[in-house]
């Protein structure tokens, strides 16, 4: 089956037989099995993505698709449909994320590490606060998405996985363990992690905020959410003018405040004028209050990698200890091995 050979005349009519027959009678009909990864969605009504597509094709081409001829995933039936402009989504939630976990693992704290109910009052609550997170687009939500039952159960997931918990592990995951270690470890700073997201997710300040993405090089343990907005006011442009105006108002250059390195020292005229702002204040501190001039530093861009790195960040002028730390072991080493040297010249010069 060649890529564009349906059209939207041939999923309508699709669509039609499948109104006309039920589920079960159409996908027997065809040879067809229920969904399990995406499902094609129009006026309200969720259809088998696969077996739509599949019978599109009779109307099309002349004769259906066996179901063997093509995926319902997003490289075949799914991403015909998608490009035809119908709504396609996923008939599986996706998986946890750490700003997910960290506020269960929040709640689960706070009942004493004891799961909850899935018609508790504070689950039903988080469930309405995860359908709010920004992170998950639109047609990865199923019916079942972040519902009671299923907040529930990452409760259990976590509460389960507590040091002091003696029973049968269910099958949750290495997030759920990282997530519920930072709590043991941290437990007021992990709190003010979740209050913090809680706050601005019910204020609406992480929507339109472009979602950073993790990776073994640019890592916080707070989650995404507090990640990205900590970026875009480190991206700010007119922060960025007024702090550079400040520095050099007061006399001084536009050097590293971790390394001392100086673009235009080194690149000239196209140097000039530039250097990174990093906002210092932690992201467990930091609310949707205004920023001010003395929260951010001025750091070169490696020395921005670095400190974003690996959690937990240092700040500038850790950075900066951490630097001549590492050129006086350098400078000792060095005196060391020429002492050395030299002991060993003499030796052989002596008669």
């Amino acid at each position: 089956m060649r890529r564009g050979a349906i059209s939207r005349d041939g999923v309508f009519k699709a669509l039609a037989e499948y109104d006309q027959l039920g589920q079960d009678a159409f996908l027997a009909k065809y040879g067809y099995k229920p969904a399990t990864g995406y499902l094609l969605v129009h006026e309200g009504r969720t259809y088998d993505s696969k077996a739509i597509a599949g019978v599109a094709h009779k109307f099309d081409q002349g004769r259906a698709c066996r179901p063997d001829e093509l995926s319902g995933g997003r490289s075949h039936a799914a991403r015909w449909l998608a490009r035809l402009g119908f709504t396609i989504r996923s008939s599986r939630s996706p998986d946890w994320t750490r700003d997910e976990i960290i506020l269960a693992c929040d709640l689960a704290m706070a009942n004493g590490w004891k799961r909850l109910e899935f018609d508790d009052p504070r689950v039903i609550e988080l469930s309405s606060l995860l359908q709010m997170m920004p992170i998950h687009p639109e047609e990865r939500r199923n019916e079942l998405f972040r519902n009671p039952n299923g907040v529930a159960r990452k409760t259990v997931d976590i509460t389960c996985r507590h040091p002091d918990y003696t029973g049968k592990h269910t099958n949750g995951n290495a997030l759920d363990v990282e997530v519920l270690t930072d709590f043991l470890a941290r437990p007021t700073e992990m709190t003010e992690v979740a209050r913090r997201i809680q706050q601005g997710l019910v204020a609406g300040q992480f929507q339109g905020i472009p979602l950073e993405v993790e990776d073994d090089d640019f890592s916080a343990p707070e989650g995404k959410l507090l990640l990205s907005r900590h970026r875009s006011r480190e991206r700010s442009r007119a922060l960025r003018r007024k702090k550079i105006e400040a520095v050099l108002s007061r006399g001084g250059t536009l050097a590293c405040e971790a390394c001392g390195f100086d673009f235009e020292e080194v690149y000239g005229d196209r140097g000039q004028g530039y250097i990174e702002c990093h906002h210092v204040v932690p992201l467990h501190e930091a609310g949707e209050g205004r920023t001010k001039l003395s929260d951010l530093a001025l750091i070169c861009a490696n020395c921005h990698r670095m400190i974003h790195r690996r959690a937990p960040w240092p700040t500038p002028g850790e950075l900066r200890g951490s630097i001549e730390q590492k050129y006086a072991d350098d400078r000792r080493a060095a005196h060391i091995l020429s002492g050395a040297r030299t002991a060993v010249e003499d030796q052989l010069l002596r008669p």
